[in-house]
């Protein structure tokens, strides 16, 4: 399960697709909107994605978190459009038999998604906005 939606994530389906009788652990990572970001409150979040492109490079972690941990239960979704605070902004979710491997492979997702997804976000505040993550382009 690898999506870029506008819809709220459904982190329950997540979790039921990466389980497994042969799993003892399942780890979650949310990334949620918060109040106050470099010093100021605030108001929302914009996302914005090539989806066309984000969907396989959500997909490619995938396949490295199999190659470098052996595991195949992963999940990873990223929300696009109109975010308030509190909101779900991205959700992974991985199975695997030990729970070591399960939070270094949701560890390991964060990490790549943010160095090469092409995902944008811009955090508006009461007296002005700024893109994040569109500093090359």
């Amino acid at each position: 399960m690898f999506e870029i939606t506008e819809r709220p994530i459904a982190v329950d389906q997540m979790i039921k697709a990466v389980e497994h009788e042969g799993n003892g652990a399942v780890v979650t990572f949310l990334g949620v909107v918060r109040a106050h970001s470099k010093g100021k409150a605030v108001r929302y979040l914009e996302y914005e994605a090539y989806a066309e492109m984000a969907v396989p490079k959500l997909s490619e972690i995938g396949q490295e978190i199999h190659q470098r941990w052996g595991l195949e239960r992963v999940a990873i979704v990223h929300r696009v459009g109109h975010l308030e605070i509190g909101e779900t902004a991205v959700a992974i979710a991985v199975g695997s038999p030990h729970r070591s491997e399960a939070f270094e492979a949701c560890h390991y997702a964060i990490d790549r998604i943010k160095s090469f997804v092409p995902v944008w976000k811009k955090e508006v505040w009461e007296d002005g906005e700024v893109w994040v993550g569109r500093e090359g382009g």
